[in-house]
C-alpha cells in the first residue's frame, strides 16, 4: 500500500505539478489512512474501511476542514488507482463531503493597511508587506519569487501559483519604488555572505526567507493593530479592496490566479457585508 501511495505522490509531482507542500499534505493523509487498515493489499480495501476511517476522524474531533481535505485525498488517490488498473474497485466513489460552513475571510481596512505600511520597517520587511498587499501573492508564491521574475521597466512580476500555473501581476508605483530600494541591499547581502541564490527575498542574516519567516513577521505586524492576521489576510484584503474600488471580477480572478471565478466571487460577498456594516454604523 505504501509503495502505491509513493507512486501516486510521484504522479502528483511529475504529472500534475503540485507543490512540495501539497504533496506532503497528501502523503500525511494517505499514510494515516493506510495505518488505519488491517490489510496492506489495496484490492482488499472496502467502502467500510473508508467510512470507518472518516468516522474515527470525527470521533477524535478533527476540524471539519481537515476531514474534508482527507476525504479529497482519498477520492483522488482511489480514482487514480482504479484508472491505473491497480485495483478493481473504487471504495471512495461518490464519497460524500461534509458541508463546510461558509465563513468570510478576515480583511483589513485601508486605515489598518496604511498603519502597517507606515511602521518602522526594514527595507526587506517593507517589500514583504508591499508585495503581499499590492500583488495579492500567496505566501508560497512570495518566497519562491526569483530575481529574474521581476521586470522593473515593464512593471510586472511573473509568479507561479498552484499547479505551477504562471501568471503576470502588475507592479504599482509604491511596489516599484520599494523594489528599487531593496535590490541594491540584496546585492550587499549576496556579497557579504557570499551567497549563490536566485531567490528574491533574503534575510538580514543571509538566508532565503521561508514561509515560516513570513508567517512569523506578519503575525507580529498584526499585534500592532491588535489583530491576528496571516499572509493570506493581506491577499484577501488585496482582492476585497480591488472589488470595493470597482475592479472587474474577471480581472481580480486573473490577478489572484483563481482557476474558477466562483472562488473570486466570495469577495463580492465581503464587500456587501462591509457595505451593510458602514450603513448601519451611520444610520443605526
Amino acid at each position: 500500500m505504501l509503495q502505491i501511495i509513493s507512486m501516486y505522490l510521484e504522479y502528483l509531482e511529475l504529472e500534475k505539478g503540485l507543490s512540495i507542500n501539497s504533496i506532503n499534505a497528501y502523503r500525511r493523509d494517505l499514510t494515516g489512512f493506510a495505518e488505519s487498515l488491517d490489510t496492506d493489499n489495496i484490492c482488499e480495501i472496502t467502502r467500510q474501511n473508508v467510512n470507518r476511517f472518516i468516522r474515527d476522524l470525527k470521533d477524535n474531533h478533527y476540524a471539519i476542514t481537515s476531514i474534508i481535505r482527507k476525504i479529497a485525498s482519498l477520492r483522488g488517490f482511489f480514482k487514480w488507482a482504479y484508472a491505473s488498473g491497480l485495483t478493481g474497485t473504487n471504495p471512495a466513489l461518490a464519497l460524500e463531503q461534509p458541508k463546510l460552513p461558509k465563513k468570510l475571510p478576515k480583511v483589513l481596512n485601508i486605515t489598518e493597511i496604511e498603519t502597517l505600511l507606515k511602521e518602522n520597517l526594514t527595507t526587506t520587511e517593507h517589500l514583504i508587506m508591499e508585495l503581499l498587499y499590492s500583488c495579492g501573492f500567496r505566501v508560497s508564491e512570495l518566497v519562491n519569487l526569483k530575481l529574474a521574475d521581476i521586470d522593473i521597466k515593464s512593471k510586472y512580476i511573473r509568479c507561479f501559483g498552484k499547479g505551477s500555473k504562471e501568471r503576470i501581476v502588475p507592479i504599482g508605483e509604491s511596489a516599484k519604488k520599494i523594489i528599487e530600494e531593496y535590490l541594491p541591499y540584496r546585492e550587499l547581502l549576496i556579497s557579504k555572505f557570499n551567497l549563490n541564490t536566485k531567490r528574491l527575498l533574503l534575510s538580514d542574516t543571509g538566508h532565503e526567507l521561508t514561509r515560516q519567516d513570513i508567517y512569523k513577521f506578519i503575525r507580529k505586524q498584526g499585534e500592532k493593530i491588535h489583530k491576528h492576521i496571516s499572509p493570506h489576510t493581506l491577499r484577501h484584503t488585496f482582492a476585497t479592496h480591488l472589488i470595493e474600488n470597482g475592479a472587474d471580477l474577471r480581472i481580480v480572478q486573473e490577478l489572484l490566479g483563481h482557476s474558477d471565478v466562483s472562488t473570486t466571487q466570495l469577495y463580492t460577498h465581503i464587500s456587501k457585508k462591509r457595505l451593510k456594516e458602514v450603513y448601519f454604523a451611520i444610520n443605526g
